[in-house]
């Protein structure tokens, strides 16, 4: 069956105290495996490939009929570096020591040095992996930066590390690399790292969803509770749980008590399960957890990248990013820092459709007219059209530093505004927070003490970032990398 084919199971969402079950509550056990995986997304398929290929008995428990969760739904992108055959093919000099640094500028502030040093060190050896487990790449770069390639080209740019100011702290190289298979690969990706979990001797019960984790009164977690249909099934892991269950951006009690900013997002990149249930579980266990702020939020208003070569401006007119960089970037700027309202300014040799199709909220024959029709303050939206004008006519940009193929003067009438405020464009988010881990993947409690017999990857972890996201690609880079640590840590763990 391929991923996600069948609705997910759905049932009534458990309180605080049902979360989790002390084990001298639990008479006997319906199953016992070395290992128990809660989730089949690209997380939880790591970590049971990982497991099961240390000598563990597995057991997955996934919700759905299929497996594949949220990362099936994804483009497919893959952040990896340093050196991959991909990037030496395509003629790109990359290293681990490059990469770290692009990482740790995007992920200000408060990065997590300890997961990005290794991610980036093994990232090489971590796509040997992907392709070892029958995921192809093909050796082609594309040229479109910041999403995949409508074809089967694998390699593009998705975090600006080619422009300002990243340009300047790290040698650029793209890293997002898509398997091979044309527009989006999530699902595609997905099929392939099911097929690899197959291939192992493990178990997995789809249609059953894990509903509280089992405690032992000194604090560890010997197994799950898991329901399919209205049978109750306990399941004993002699080594570990490893929480796999996606992130929490479709539980909007959540959403509004740790990231209400993004509650503001109109769109989410989720599947049904994304309702927080594994971290809720983690914090029933005394899991900590960080950054619960955090998620992406993308604007796809400049796809096609040079449209970037117009000028994002705030409600008062004033320029605040440079344009050319990546969508991501652009989302958090304008949700986190312009209070969700941002208009692109385009010329007519600019315009065209992007992706999504906006039509313009506004077309005049001169900045004068658009700016009074826009209703921005007067002589504001002239003042920043002079301002960068005088410079892009030597092809520079002095304030934000836009590369140089994508500056030219705003002087083509007629002019349009495209809208591209919460009210009108598209904001897509999902949450990056989640139970913190180490970097095996156990989970600590809130005094940095391992709980015993859990862990975590995938959503339902805390991604490494702080408080931005580096790039398309790095969610499914990050749960499988760590996913695969999580599961070779449970496995070890006697």
């Amino acid at each position: 069956m391929t991923p996600n084919e069948s609705q997910s199971f759905s049932g009534p969402r458990p309180t605080e105290r049902q979360r989790l079950r002390r084990a001298r509550d639990v008479p006997s056990y319906s199953q016992e495996a070395d290992v128990v995986i809660a989730g089949l997304g690209c997380a939880g398929a790591s970590a049971a490939i990982e497991a099961a290929d240390a000598g563990a008995d597995v057991v997955v428990v996934e919700s759905s009929s299929g497996g594949g969760g949220t990362s099936a739904n994804s483009g497919g992108l893959i952040y990896l570096g340093g050196g991959t055959p991909v990037q030496t093919a395509c003629g790109y000099d990359d290293s681990a020591e490059e990469m770290f640094k692009f990482l740790m500028a995007g992920s200000q502030p408060g990065p997590c040095e300890e997961k990005i040093r290794p991610f980036c060190e093994q990232s090489v050896a971590h796509f040997e992996w992907l392709e070892a487990q029958g995921v192809p790449f093909k050796r082609t770069f594309w040229d479109e930066p910041g999403m995949e390639s409508p074809t089967d080209d694998c390699l593009v740019y998705s975090g600006g590390e080619n422009c300002h100011p990243y340009n300047l702290i790290a040698k650029p190289a793209p890293r997002a690399h898509k398997p091979q298979a044309p527009r989006a690969a999530g699902g595609f990706f997905m099929q392939k790292m099911i097929e690899a979990v197959r291939q192992r001797q493990l178990s997995v019960a789809e249609d059953t969803r894990v509903t509280a984790l089992i405690q032992d009164d000194d604090g560890t977690v010997l197994g799950v509770v898991a329901r399919c249909g209205s049978e109750e099934r306990t399941i004993r892991a002699k080594r570990g749980v490893i929480l796999t269950t996606g992130g929490f951006v479709l539980n909007e009690e959540m959403l509004l008590r740790y990231a209400p900013t993004l509650a503001r997002c109109n769109t989410k990149n989720a599947t049904v399960n994304d309702d927080g249930h594994g971290i809720l579980m983690g914090q029933a266990a005394g899991g900590r957890t960080v950054r619960m702020e955090m998620g992406e939020v993308a604007l796809p208003t400049t796809i096609p990248n040079r449209l970037g070569r117009g000028l994002f401006v705030n409600a008062h007119a004033q320029r605040f990013i440079n344009e050319d960089t990546y969508y991501g970037h652009i989302g958090l700027a304008v949700l986190l820092r312009q209070d969700g309202r941002a208009w692109l300014l385009l010329d007519n040799e600019i315009f065209e459709r992007n992706f999504v199709g906006m039509e313009p909220a506004f077309v005049e024959e001169s900045i004068a007219d658009l700016e009074r029709t826009a209703g921005f303050p007067g002589g504001a939206l002239q003042a920043t059209v002079d301002v960068y004008n005088r410079h892009a006519t030597q092809g520079r940009d002095p304030l934000f530093h836009k590369r140089p193929e994508m500056v030219r003067p705003i002087d083509v009438p007629p002019y349009a505004l495209l809208d591209s405020s919460i009210a009108s464009a598209i904001f897509a988010t999902f949450t990056l927070g989640g139970l913190d881990t180490t970097v095996a993947g156990e989970v600590v409690d809130n005094d940095g003490e391992v709980i015993p017999g859990l862990y975590a990857a995938g959503r339902a972890a805390a991604l490494f970032c702080g408080h931005g996201y580096p790039g398309s690609g790095i969610s499914l880079a990050d749960g499988t990398f760590f996913g695969r640590w999580a599961g070779r840590a449970a496995a070890a763990n006697r």
